[in-house]
């Protein structure tokens, strides 16, 4: 890994960090895009999994007292099953594909979870907390995004944001542990080549990343930071897409 790639992986996850302690979710959908057109489809997704644990590992404490135990068994069992699935398929699949993927998967679950709203639908129900946690883990394995899925089932069932934004953070740290360990038990070289000192920096970037989120959570509403993450993840999925395409095509 050059310096200079280094300095935009770590500007992104200084990025990502912020969104994901101000809104709950944004560090898979503003990374992922980014990492894979970066690094490639395979090491792009396994980092975006292994730093995404990181970030809600460490955000976890400041949003303890407001999870719910019981949505979260629910979303991260079934997650685990899609993971597995998820990396097999990922171990299948060209880094042009992956990049197809990633931008597709993004862009679908986002357009879903604005236009799928209605009254008529409850948390209180637990085959959709299944359906969306099986997804999710998929999408997870896949793409390195999780969190369009359950994104899309919060705005459908008018999941208070207080409560989803803290559940996530278990959630991501269980899904995405179980997303790297499948991949690197089916392909144990796949592990990003990075050196050690790599690993501080990024772990310091994060730790930037949410203290910034923390001093702006002062300033604006999450429905407003959930905008802006929208905004930039669907920017980046069409970046990858892209890419994707013109490599499959070329």
């Amino acid at each position: 890994m050059t310096l200079t790639l280094g300095l935009l992986v770590v500007l992104v996850t200084t990025v990502g960090a912020v969104a994901q302690r101000m809104a709950g979710l944004g560090f898979a959908l503003l990374v992922s895009p980014i990492m894979t057109l970066l690094l490639g489809g395979h090491a792009g997704v396994l980092l975006v999994n292994i730093l995404g644990v990181i970030s809600s590992v460490l955000i976890l404490p400041r949003v303890w007292r407001r999870i719910d135990w019981s949505m979260f068994r629910w979303l991260a069992a079934f997650a685990i099953i899609g993971a597995g699935l998820g990396a097999v398929l990922a171990g299948e699949l060209s880094p042009d594909v992956m990049g197809v993927a990633v931008g597709a998967i993004v862009l679908l679950a986002l357009v879903l979870s604005m236009l799928l709203t209605s009254e008529r639908f409850s948390t209180e129900p637990r085959s959709p907390r299944a359906v969306a946690g099986f997804i999710s883990g998929l999408t997870n394995a896949l793409a390195g995004v999780g969190g369009p899925a359950v994104s899309a089932y919060a705005v459908l069932t008018r999941w208070p944001q207080t409560s989803f934004a803290a559940t996530l953070q278990p959630y991501f740290a269980v899904t995405g542990l179980a997303s790297a360990f499948a991949k690197l038990a089916l392909d144990p070289s796949g592990f990003p080549e990075t050196m050690w000192w790599f690993w501080l920096i990024v772990l310091a970037a994060i730790l930037i990343g949410i203290f910034i989120g923390e001093r702006l959570l002062r300033l604006v509403t999450p429905n407003q930071v959930r905008r802006v993450v929208i905004a930039l993840a669907c920017a980046g999925a069409i970046a990858t897409l892209v890419r994707g395409l013109v490599g499959l095509l070329t």
